[in-house]
């Protein structure tokens, strides 16, 4: 492994601890009633979690400079497994041995994804009129995604999940065309001013539209969505960096077969921990009021001195 990859994978596990404590803030919030954009923007407690997530993103920027996409997002389900002892922390409870288990086989997925990812190539980006039909594509889907759970609170959670998911990961792909085009290694050629802010503008339109989706995943609890939304991103961009940026994974044949047991190794372990349920309080020790009969009223006892004449 190089060093570009070496580092990109460092700067993605940073990344990833940024993303894990603003999903802890935004499952406080959720939790409290977070109710509408408005109310959410009154509260210290959401810029927190804005700025995480700002500082995973930017981390997640630096990361895509030097690996490519299908190395990056994979590492972004770590973001799970770290928000697993924060979540516990905050709900003061002990992670369970399925959690546990969980977060190993997923670690364990993840490593076999890496062993077999392509060399680092930074300069391939999507072309701009690549970007603009991923962008049409993407919001047909979300649309779809968002309405189609709307039947049920359960569907509905998941279905904004995967719609986050998926949006973080054009966002990613997007971003990386906009630095692309900054250095001018768009494989169509510079970009007019123009068109890279309207890029800049799609980047941010998906960013925050993920932020804001997750945030309404997360009324009905942390732990599904959040492994649902680490589950719809790398494949939304292993997705669009195979079908469109020329990444691929090492070893021929052998090398896709095992991308797909290490991913199916990592659903395991995301699976596992959507199912976990928190440890069970121990038996409260209090025992409970026994109603006892009342002691018979003292009555004075007969004189034996008194005697009845008849």
């Amino acid at each position: 492994m190089n060093q570009s990859a070496l580092l990109a994978i460092v700067l993605s596990l940073a990344s990833a601890a940024g993303y894990a404590l603003a999903a802890v803030a935004q499952s406080r919030l959720a939790a409290q009633g977070g109710g509408g954009v408005g109310q959410l923007l009154a509260r210290p407690l959401w810029w927190w979690a804005v700025g995480l997530n700002a500082a995973g993103a930017l981390m997640h920027v630096a990361a895509l400079h030097y690996g490519p996409l299908t190395l990056v997002q994979p590492l972004g389900a770590l973001t799970l497994v770290a928000a697993l002892p924060l979540s516990a922390a905050y709900e003061r409870r002990r992670v369970t041995r399925r959690e546990w288990r969980g977060a190993g086989w997923t670690l364990a997925g993840l490593t076999g994804l890496i062993a077999v990812t392509g060399p680092a190539n930074p300069g391939d980006a999507l072309s701009l009129s690549e970007a603009l039909a991923i962008t049409a594509a993407t919001a047909l889907l979300l649309a779809f995604l968002v309405r189609s759970g709307a039947h049920s609170a359960h569907g509905s959670r998941l279905g904004l999940a995967t719609a986050s998911g998926v949006a973080s990961a054009v966002a990613s792909a997007l971003t990386q065309t906009v630095t692309a085009a900054l250095a001018t290694q768009l494989p169509s050629g510079p970009l007019t001013w123009w068109q890279i802010s309207l890029l800049t503008v799609l980047v941010a339109t998906f960013a925050v539209g993920g932020l804001l989706l997750s945030q309404a995943a997360y009324r009905g609890g942390l732990a599904a969505p959040l492994a649902v939304v680490n589950l719809a991103n790398p494949a939304a961009a292993s997705v669009i960096g195979v079908a469109l940026l020329g990444e691929s994974f090492h070893g021929g044949p052998l090398g896709w077969l095992t991308a797909a047991a290490a991913a199916c190794v990592a659903a395991r372990g995301v699976l596992m921990l959507t199912g976990a349920k928190p440890a069970a309080e121990p038996p409260s020790t209090v025992v409970p009021p026994v109603d006892l009969p009342l002691p018979a009223p003292d009555l004075p006892s007969p004189d034996p001195a008194v005697h009845i004449v008849a």
